[in-house]
């Protein structure tokens, strides 16, 4: 796979004979942070479910490195539950024993190394110190630095994260991306985001989907200090189609 840790090659899929993507073709380098844009419905979400392979390949292909961490969008829970955060972050260690060679996917208590890596996760996403917390009393932003460290315990090589500034402040969407970009050094990111502070702050490569995608490379200077930065999704997108175009007629 070169140096890619992704590659997906003419991927096509339906919902019940209703096409959701088309024809998909994407590389991701294992130094990429990618963010994934485009509207409701364009298949945003069922991308991220082939290739965390929640959703079957039917037609096409996805060759992915096999070590994968998921953040999910909502970290919403009932507070009054009575877990700590330490507790929270080992679930994200492979809890899979073999017993008589057949799996068996639970376990009853954690070793000292699992604990250890557990507060090491937590230390690297600035949580360390709110180990013996309950989860409940956390912030969004705190709890979805949780689920990072929780994500971090798995030791993956690409972290696929689906909104996960939505619900959160403007100072703590602005953490979370900084977290993103300091773990970036070491693990490539993948994001699903309508936030376009992501990709012209922090994304190396943009995708835009609805049904096909269109891959752009980086954000070119000039086009980041128009406006002064400000810049809306409209715009991003009629700048994709503009260098698609562009490609088509090389």
């Amino acid at each position: 796979m070169k140096n890619n840790i992704l590659e997906i090659k003419n991927l096509s899929f339906a919902y019940l004979q209703q096409e959701v993507l088309q024809d998909i073709n994407l590389e991701v380098a294992k130094d990429d942070f990618l963010a994934i844009i485009g509207p409701n419905g364009g298949g945003k979400s069922t991308l991220l479910k082939l290739i965390l392979g929640l959703e079957k390949v039917k037609t096409g292909t996805i060759k992915i490195s096999k070590n994968l961490g998921y953040v999910p969008q909502n970290t919403n829970i009932n507070i009054n539950f009575p877990i700590k955060v330490i507790d929270v972050v080992l679930m994200g260690h492979k809890n899979e024993t073999k017993v008589k060679g057949i799996k068996k996917y639970f376990k009853i208590g954690y070793t000292k190394d699992e604990k250890d890596c557990a507060l090491a996760s937590l230390k690297e996403v600035g949580m360390e110190k709110f180990a013996d917390s309950k989860i409940g009393s956390l912030s969004g932003g705190q709890r979805q630095r949780v689920m990072v460290a929780r994500a971090l315990s798995a030791h993956p090589k690409i972290l696929l994260l689906d909104e996960p500034t939505s619900s959160i402040d403007v100072e703590g969407q602005k953490q979370i991306y900084d977290l993103l970009k300091k773990l970036n050094k070491e693990i490539t990111i993948i994001v699903v985001s309508h936030d376009i502070s992501v990709i012209l702050g922090y994304a190396s490569k943009v995708a835009y989907i609805n049904k096909k995608l269109v891959i752009h490379n980086g954000i070119e200077k000039d086009i980041i200090d128009r406006d002064n930065g400000h810049f809306c999704e409209v715009e991003m997108i009629q700048m994709l189609d503009q260098l698609k175009q562009k490609d088509c007629s090389c």
